[in-house]
């Protein structure tokens, strides 16, 4: 049986880790605007992703301007893939 990760269960890490599974990765900007949290609120929840692994970021110019860009790791998919697998068995329950 599949378990939840805690880490991935808040919404926002959720939405976070969806959207870069369909994606190499994308600009720090691009997920603040999809996610709709401010700059502070998204860079949390990339550091504690980061901290376990699950997303990389880097840092470049684009434009002539700094960006951060930011992508989900085997680590990250493996553990996606993990709670979606918890999720449907508990919708499995429900029926």
């Amino acid at each position: 049986m599949a378990t939840l990760d805690p880490l991935v269960h808040a919404p926002a890490r959720l939405q976070l880790l969806t959207t870069l599974s369909t994606v190499t990765e994308a600009e720090f900007a691009t997920l603040r605007e999809v996610l709709g949290v401010s700059d502070s609120v998204l860079s949390k929840h990339v550091a504690a992703l980061a901290g376990a692994g699950y997303v990389r970021s880097r840092k470049g110019v684009r434009a002539g301007r700094r960006t951060t860009w930011v992508a989900l790791t085997d680590t990250g998919r493996a553990a996606l893939l993990d709670h979606v697998a918890a999720l449907r068995e508990l919708i499995d329950v429900v029926g």
